[in-house]
């Protein structure tokens, strides 16, 4: 099934990273924007303490949630930014890799960030995303 969304590489940029260096979706698309996906369980409470890789799968298993609530999924999806309070690049790179899980061969542009202090006590790990699904994939009356 096509999502509409391709993913640009550009032979002229290394080819030595795990995502893709733009996305294009043509119109008419539906945009949909997620807020940053936390490690909030159904309570509201931070799930895995200490703990970047336990977080990220929560992290990525809210987003799944929060793009179905919208009738999108993470192939629709056409940027992402991961952001991770650490100041170490190993912490980064734990996080990325369970996100890189989530995301499979669907490898879009993404950022990954390490930062001072995120929302939530005990966070440490938040994803945010930009979806787009094209006219014929719309689900109407989902997100409402």
């Amino acid at each position: 099934m096509s999502t509409g969304v391709r993913l640009i590489r550009n032979d002229r940029l290394t080819q030595k990273v795990d995502y893709a260096y733009a996305a294009v979706a043509d119109t008419p698309v539906r945009a949909i924007w997620v807020a940053g996906a936390c490690p909030l369980d159904t309570e509201g409470k931070t799930v895995a303490m200490g703990d970047y890789a336990g977080q990220t799968h929560q992290v990525m298993r809210n987003l799944v949630t929060a793009l179905d609530g919208a009738g999108a999924s993470l192939t629709d999806v056409v940027k992402t930014t991961v952001y991770v309070a650490s100041s170490r690049q190993s912490d980064l790179v734990e996080a990325w890799e369970v996100y890189r899980d989530y995301m499979g061969a669907h490898d879009v542009p993404s950022t990954l960030l390490g930062v001072t202090v995120l929302g939530y006590d005990h966070q440490l790990v938040e994803v945010e995303a930009v979806a787009l699904i094209t006219d014929d994939r719309r689900a109407p009356g989902r997100a409402e």
